[in-house]
């Protein structure tokens, strides 16, 4: 991969064979796709360890001697727990939810395995291992026979304890479960509640497995639920914990003819807050998440891209702007630090690629950062050492992952430890 190139030929990881195609061009894509994609593994998924073992032959997953042992411990394994598909969660009793900041303590981090996209692999277990020393993690998959073969892969690699990572077959459509999952917040007792808002944001893909998703989590989980009647993701969602949310203007596109004040009025009926700060969306990106504009590092310091480059850099210095003009819900006024901007490239002359290392999740005194092996890694991790001293900088490989318009912050998920009141 040339990766100052503009023009760029790189691994999709969507499932494009599953797309809605105009003049039926799905059924003459679907069958070129097959070599490049795991198309045949989607329409028929392994059913038994040696089917398995050849699917995890054929993309290189695991090779030579270390493929006698996944073979050993995908026989030898139990089998995950499984959720079910009819089980409803109770309601949740009346009163709003506080989202807690990143920052507090965290339970646990919810990631979906990217089965179907074998160069993630890597990028995934990255993850797991950076998280599970500080927090448990739960991994979902779409049969059991992923469970074991996800659980046999990070076990060859010897760098988790496993005991830490909790596998659960939970089907969706994807593997975006910062956006699809379920958005927990603390009751005024210290309990989580699930808030379930309306995933669709997509209509040329199946998101019907993905919408449900975190209803049938809550489920499993006996969680109560409150649904809520907005389109919104869980990547356009930054709470500080202390009464500042902070969503981008594609709330509002989200959502035709709702207003701010609507906007507001939505948010107040599930949400406990005083203050909402509404950014600029970047423009040619698909999702116009917040979390691709900025992260909070604290309540007080927030990081931003820099506004470089052609593409979006009014949109990157208003962005600036707004939090070197405004304060938070206690009335305390922001720092500002930059992180660079990658340029921007297009993939297979369809898709813009937006690369953002403000796309990081912290975690119980970690922070996974997204590097691009370019040459602005380095100074990206350097201005998360200077914001967030007290925290261990842990750089992801997500070069490929970017390709579906998101890295470590939109393929997690963290839930916030109960608290007692």
């Amino acid at each position: 991969m040339n990766s100052s190139s503009f023009f760029q030929f790189n691994y999709v990881p969507y499932p494009l064979w599953r797309r809605d195609y105009p003049f039926g061009l799905k059924q003459v894509l679907k069958p070129l796709l097959a070599d490049y994609l795991s198309v045949e593994a989607d329409d028929n998924p392994p059913q038994s360890a040696a089917e398995m073992g050849h699917y995890l032959a054929r993309w290189g997953l695991i090779v030579g001697e270390s493929m006698r042992e996944a073979l050993s411990d995908i026989e030898s394994q139990p089998e995950a727990e499984v959720t079910r598909s009819t089980a409803q969660p109770a309601p949740a009793p009346p009163g709003k939810v506080r989202l807690p900041a990143q920052w507090e303590p965290i339970e646990t981090v919810l990631l979906t395995w990217p089965a179907l996209y074998p160069p993630l692999w890597e990028q995934h277990a990255q993850m797991v291992e950076a998280i599970a020393p500080v927090a448990s993690v739960t991994v979902f998959t779409s049969s059991p026979w992923w469970a074991k073969a996800a659980r046999a892969y990070l076990r060859t690699r010897r760098r988790v304890n496993l005991d830490q990572v909790r596998f659960v077959v939970l089907p969706t459509d994807d593997i975006w479960v910062r956006d699809y999952g379920p958005v927990v917040g603390l009751d005024v007792h210290g309990d989580q509640v699930c808030v379930k808002l309306i995933f669709d944001p997509l209509p040329t893909y199946p998101q019907q497995q993905d919408n449900r998703m975190a209803r049938r989590w809550a489920a499993h989980e006996e969680l109560p639920v409150r649904a809520l009647d907005l389109h919104l993701e869980g990547g356009n969602i930054w709470s500080d914990g202390q009464g500042t949310l902070i969503l981008s203007v594609q709330a509002l596109h989200s959502n035709p003819g709702l207003t701010r004040e609507g906007l507001l009025e939505k948010l107040h009926t599930a949400f406990d807050f005083k203050k909402l700060i509404l950014t600029p969306r970047l423009e040619g990106e698909e999702t116009g998440h917040v979390d691709l504009l900025l992260k909070l590092a604290d309540a007080r310091t927030v990081l931003v891209s820099a506004a470089s480059g052609f593409w979006n850099r009014d949109n990157l210095r208003r962005t600036r702007q707004i939090f070197e003009q405004t304060s938070n819900a206690a009335g305390q006024p922001y720092r500002v630090l930059e992180l660079p901007t990658p340029p921007l490239y297009l993939n297979w002359l369809v898709y813009p690629v937006w690369r953002t290392y403000t796309n990081a999740l912290t975690v119980n005194g970690r922070v996974l950062v997204p590097v691009f092996d370019i040459e602005t890694d380095e100074a990206a991790l350097q201005v998360y050492r200077q914001a967030m001293p007290d925290h261990d900088i842990i750089p992801i490989a997500c070069a490929v992952g970017a390709n579906g318009g998101g890295a470590v912050h939109c393929l997690t998920k963290e839930l916030s430890a109960r608290q007692v009141r």
